[in-house]
């Protein structure tokens, strides 16, 4: 087993930034991607950015593309995103996912098999 902590989120004004951290633990030799997700009120989950462990590959949603930065610590077992020029439509709860299936689509959220609690984040305008 995988187990996923996600940092506080918080509240933050429009144009502003906020970085969120998922420490991971258990079974981490098995994890190959990780991932962000996020879900709004009323609406899907939807992908932000994923992380491959081995290529070191990077995706992002063209929503988030040029605001905000996945990355890892290994030495912490830790995955940040960094959220940058933050909008009003940014605020949902996020979630932090990984999988041992790195050849599956990173944008989906079938392809991860652990998952964090969820963390609010709220851009007010």
């Amino acid at each position: 087993q995988v187990q996923l902590v996600e940092s506080e989120g918080g509240l933050v004004q429009a144009g502003g930034s906020l970085r969120l951290s998922c420490a991971v633990s258990g079974r981490t030799f098995s994890v190959t991607a990780m991932a962000w997700f996020r879900q709004a009120p009323g609406k899907e989950r939807e992908f932000v950015a994923a992380l491959k462990w081995t290529s070191d590959s990077r995706y992002y949603a063209d929503s988030v593309k040029g605001r905000f930065t996945i990355s890892r610590d290994n030495a912490k077992n830790t995955m940040y995103l960094q959220m940058n020029t933050l909008k009003p439509e940014d605020t949902a709860v996020y979630y932090c996912a990984a999988t041992p299936w790195s050849y599956r689509p990173m944008g989906s959220a079938q392809s991860y098999l652990y998952w964090g609690q969820g963390t609010q984040v709220t851009v007010s305008s």
